[in-house]
C-alpha cells in the first residue's frame, strides 16, 4: 500500500466523519470489478465511489486540433512528445472568447509548455482535475460530503453538500458545493484563483469563473459527466464540456503517489542551479 493511499484513507475518515458520517469506513483501496456486489445505491442516491479516469486528448486541447509537433524540445522527443489529434469535448467546437480574452489564450499557448500551471506541478484547478491524464477517486458514504481524490500532485477536494456560496479565499481547487438532481450529482465550485488553466494550450479560467459540473452514473463502470462554464468577463456566453469517465476495473486498482513537486525543480529553479554551479 503507497504512502499517498494510506494518507487519503486517513483524510477520508477523518473528512467524512466530520460530515456526519462516522460510521463509514474509509474505501478499500480497490475500485469494485464489474459484476460487484457493492450497493448500487446510498442513502437513496446512485453509488459513485470508485476510482475513475478520463480517457481522450482534453488535457492537450478541449476544442478540436490535429497532431502537431512536440511543444518544446523536438528535437530530443520527437514522436513521444507529439500532441496527439482530439475531436475535442466543447459543446459546438469552439470556445466563446472575447476578444482580448482570445489575445490571452494565445499568449499563454505561445509561452506553452513552460507556462503552463502543470508543468510546474502547481494544482490542476476545476474541472481539470477531472480530464488530466492520471486517475481519481470518489469517496461517498451514506449521508454528508463526498471526497475527490486525485493522483496528480496529491490533490483533492470536498464537495460540500450545502448551497452555494462565495467562498472566503480564492485557492487553486476552489471551493466545490454539491447537490442532487435526481440521480446527477451536481457540483458548483467557485473561488478559484484565476492562474488555472484549462489545457495544455492555454484555455484558462478567471477568478470570476463558476464551474456547474454534473456526474450521472450510467452504469456501473461509466459515468457521464459534464461541465459548464460561466464567466461573463472572458467568455460570451456559457459554454459546456462532456466526455465519459471510465471505472478503473483492473484487479487491485488504487492511486498510486504522483508527487509531482520535484519533477518540477529545473523547471522553476534551474537558473538558480546554474548559477550556482558557474560561481
Amino acid at each position: 500500500m503507497s504512502r499517498f493511499w494510506r494518507l487519503a484513507g486517513a483524510t477520508a475518515a477523518i473528512l467524512l466523519a466530520g460530515a456526519g458520517m462516522a460510521e463509514a469506513k474509509a474505501p478499500s483501496r480497490a475500485a469494485p470489478a464489474a459484476g460487484a456486489t457493492a450497493p448500487a445505491r446510498l442513502g437513496g442516491h446512485p453509488n459513485l465511489n470508485g476510482i475513475w479516469q478520463a480517457l481522450n486528448t482534453a488535457n492537450w486541447n478541449l476544442e478540436p486540433h490535429e497532431a502537431g509537433q512536440a511543444p518544446a524540445a523536438a528535437e530530443k522527443l520527437g514522436a513521444i512528445g507529439a500532441i496527439p489529434p482530439g475531436l475535442g469535448v466543447v459543446e459546438g467546437g469552439r470556445i466563446p472568447y472575447r476578444p482580448e480574452a482570445l489575445a490571452q489564450r494565445e499568449k499563454n499557448r505561445e509561452g506553452a509548455p513552460m507556462a503552463d500551471p502543470e508543468a510546474a506541478c502547481y494544482l490542476p484547478g476545476v474541472p481539470r482535475a477531472t480530464y488530466i491524464d492520471h486517475p481519481f477517486q470518489i469517496i461517498q458514504g451514506d449521508d454528508g460530503d463526498l471526497l475527490f481524490v486525485y493522483e496528480y500532485a496529491n490533490a483533492n477536494r470536498v464537495i460540500h453538500m450545502q448551497t452555494a456560496e462565495e467562498p472566503p479565499i480564492d485557492t487553486w481547487m476552489g471551493t466545490s458545493y454539491g447537490s442532487w438532481d435526481g440521480d446527477t450529482l451536481t457540483v458548483v465550485t467557485l473561488g478559484q484563483n484565476g492562474r488555472t488553466w484549462l489545457d495544455r494550450a492555454g484555455d484558462y479560467l478567471s477568478p470570476k469563473a463558476k464551474v456547474t459540473e454534473r456526474f450521472t452514473l450510467k452504469d456501473h463502470d461509466h459515468l457521464a459527466y459534464e461541465a459548464t462554464i460561466e464567466d461573463p468577463s472572458i467568455y460570451t456566453r456559457p459554454w459546456k464540456i462532456s466526455m465519459p469517465l471510465y471505472r478503473r476495473v483492473e484487479p487491485h486498482a488504487q492511486l498510486l503517489e504522483f508527487n509531482c513537486v520535484p519533477f518540477a525543480d529545473l523547471l522553476i529553479y534551474g537558473d538558480l542551479l546554474q548559477n550556482k554551479d558557474a560561481k
